[in-house]
């Protein structure tokens, strides 16, 4: 479901949607306009890379902080690094590298132009905004939050419409083919394309215990599965899927599941305890605020109660 959000009467529309716990999307948001225009890669550089660093020193450009991660293939499964054990797992998902922004944007265009293969090394760009910079003078906010003011707002919005329990911005720069691997957060999200595009697929939390998700709280992989869904087109023809995942993949392929390919310019709402499992289709910078927990959920589609049950 899509509303304008320039549109009073379908942003009332959207804050139903919102408030009833459902996902959509809007579209239509003059400050992720103004943003996608700005943020050319020489912009964003400028804020993240040593390149910058006069500026920095001067005071006149507030740093930002972030940092590239690579993995083997294009497949990412967040984990806690300090609880995987490499002699009995084998070599981690993925791993830090010491990429500048600049570095990581020119693979990224590399992966564009020539279609990087799945099985080729991915590289995945992150930032964090910590919730305590709304509170500081402006002139002191990094770029996130000076060209997100609904996002970084000490005061409620449409996008953080409970500030007192914003936990921050977290922005997710991408390369063509980088795939998150399904999970959910509790707080209720809201997910904003600054640039390129990111294919969605949303299962609700009465769907739990059929998407693979590690449910040990000691867990190092807790709240997120290591299934690849895009193993499930193999599995009439290859021979090499293990049993176990050939198993959790044919129970996968029963869940109920609405996708949306999340354009520029354009803001999902992520309701607490939806999993979500997201392919970046091209250089892409997503960033997104929550807005605090909503424990009950819908009678149809499940709650944190279902979750809880099933982890």
């Amino acid at each position: 479901v899509h509303f304008n959000y320039s549109d009073p009467k379908e942003q009332a529309m959207a804050k139903n949607f919102r408030n009833a716990g459902f996902p959509f999307k809007v579209y239509d948001v003059p400050e992720l306009t103004a943003a996608g225009d700005k943020w050319t890669d020489e912009y964003i550089s400028s804020n993240f890379d040593r390149e910058g660093i006069s500026l920095f020193k001067s005071g006149l450009l507030p740093r930002s902080n972030g940092n590239c991660q690579e993995s083997q293939d294009n497949f990412f499964a967040f984990f806690t690094p300090t609880s995987w054990q490499t002699s009995i797992m084998g070599p981690p998902p993925y791993r830090n590298n010491d990429w500048t922004y600049k570095k990581w944007s020119t693979h990224a265009r590399y992966a564009d132009a020539t279609s990087l293969s799945f099985d080729q090394p991915h590289f995945y760009w992150q930032s964090g905004v910590p919730r305590s910079e709304r509170y500081e003078p402006k002139d002191t906010w990094t770029f996130v939050s000076r060209d997100l003011p609904s996002f970084s707002a000490a005061e409620e919005t449409f996008f953080q419409f409970h500030p007192d329990e914003q936990k921050g911005i977290q922005c997710r720069f991408g390369e063509r083919g980088v795939t998150a691997a399904t999970h959910y957060d509790a707080g209720q999200n809201m997910v904003a394309m600054i640039k390129g595009a990111k294919r969605y697929i949303l299962s609700p939390p009465k769907e739990c215990s059929k998407l693979g998700i590690a449910t040990a709280r000691g867990n190092t992989l807790f709240r997120h599965s290591l299934l690849n869904f895009g193993h499930i087109s193999y599995l009439a023809t290859s021979t090499d899927i293990p049993e176990q995942e050939r198993g959790w993949l044919d129970r996968s392929k029963t869940a109920l599941a609405v996708e949306t390919v999340l354009k520029e310019g354009e803001v999902l709402f992520i309701p607490s305890h939806w999993f979500h499992y997201i392919i970046s289709l091209q250089k892409s910078a997503q960033c997104n605020v929550r807005s605090g927990v909503d424990e009950i959920g819908t009678r149809k589609f499940g709650g944190a109660q279902d979750v809880y049950d099933c982890v």
